[in-house]
């Protein structure tokens, strides 16, 4: 039952990819007819490290400085199409470099941040996506300071994500489910994401899991 979920999960991260590919083809597009060919090239080698990342050699873990890559790729990426709106920060204990933690965890929840708090809100945004330890696990956060959500709001996403919902029924949340049933799935039920988020002044989603492969 497990590994079918655990397909099943694949099977949706693979669903959530497409919008991305044929914007990003088409910033590359964009950029080469302007003549900005740094930029042309800043954006491919992201474009390709992202993949080469999200592929893995079909591994499901990967280490923590990769899924950062992973973020960092993403990000540039998008800082490139949403320039006018998009900051970012990025920071990890290097320690934590070589633990080992389940791949395309962090991404989703950045594109969820991006798309569903910075971009709904006025003026620039700032995402903030960070690692550190604590109490022998891995902690993660991400941060935006976009449009927020109601009390109401968070109630009923946080509902969406932690039930049993058919994942063609979620209501812009797929993201957010899909990493809150992967980390259930691969670690224990009790490892599962946490968000909170105020209106108007922004969310953060933050999980842990156990530390593995740390070399003191």
């Amino acid at each position: 039952q497990q590994n079918l979920q655990k397909s099943e999960m694949k099977a949706l991260q693979a669903q959530i990819t497409p919008h991305f590919l044929y914007n990003t083809f088409d910033t590359i597009v964009w950029l080469a007819e302007e003549k900005k060919n740094d930029q042309v090239i800043d954006i491919t080698r992201a474009f390709s490290s992202f993949f080469r990342i999200s592929l893995n050699k079909g591994k499901d873990f990967l280490t923590v400085s990769e899924e950062f890559e992973h973020v960092k790729s993403y990000l540039t990426i998008q800082k490139i199409r949403y320039r006018d709106i998009l900051d970012y920060n990025i920071e990890y204990l290097p320690e934590m470099a070589n633990s080992q933690i389940l791949k395309l965890v962090l991404q989703p929840l950045v594109e969820n941040a991006l798309y569903h708090g910075i971009k709904n809100k006025r003026g620039r945004g700032l995402l903030s996506v960070k690692g550190w330890r604590e109490n022998k696990r891995l902690c993660f956060s991400v941060e935006d300071n976009g449009i927020g959500m109601t009390e109401e709001k968070l109630a009923n996403i946080m509902k969406q994500i932690n039930g049993t919902v058919d994942p063609e029924d979620l209501n812009n949340v797929y993201g957010l489910y899909n990493v809150n049933k992967r980390l259930g799935l691969y670690y224990d039920t009790s490892t599962k994401l946490e968000i909170t988020s105020r209106y108007k002044v922004g969310t953060t989603v933050y999980f842990s899991v156990p530390e593995v492969g740390f070399n003191v």
